[in-house]
């Protein structure tokens, strides 16, 4: 058996990500692109977002961000849009919250965009209970 001189395998380099609080440039749409909002993942490398264009299309996230950056519902996005597929488009790049407001600050999004708010079916519905006056000494007599 070989022995190991590393510093570990791919788990290692797995659990970093060095560049994570790093600020990057703020990366503006041009032709053929659109920002979007997720809607609902739908896995296997796809999500169904709304463009604030008005359109809802179905997204493709490209192999260059499948593993390292992790989007989820309401996340804004920058989507490349697809001249023989309307309805389909390609997520570019995954803004961050603060990214976000600074696109909102610049009036590249709308106003009515919400940042930070899941838009999909998972949340809670604003399902609310009404209290009952229902004794425990009740209950126990079922």
């Amino acid at each position: 058996m070989p022995k190991n001189k590393g510093k570990g395998g791919k788990n290692r380099r797995r659990g970093k990500n060095e560049n994570e609080n790093e600020k990057r440039e703020l990366v503006f749409k041009e032709d053929g692109q659109e920002y979007a909002q997720v809607t609902k993942m739908l896995g296997n490398g796809r999500l169904e977002a709304t463009c604030f264009d008005g359109t809802k299309r179905l997204c493709h996230i490209r192999g260059k961000l499948r593993k390292k950056v992790w989007i989820n519902g309401g996340d804004i996005i920058l989507v490349g849009l697809r001249d023989y597929q309307d309805g389909k488009a390609d997520v570019i790049l995954k803004y961050s919250s603060d990214e976000a407001r600074n696109l909102k600050a610049y009036g590249e999004l709308p106003e009515s965009a919400k940042i930070n708010e899941e838009t999909g079916e998972d949340g809670d519905d604003n399902v609310y209970f009404d209290e009952c006056d229902v004794d425990d000494d009740d209950i126990d007599e079922m």
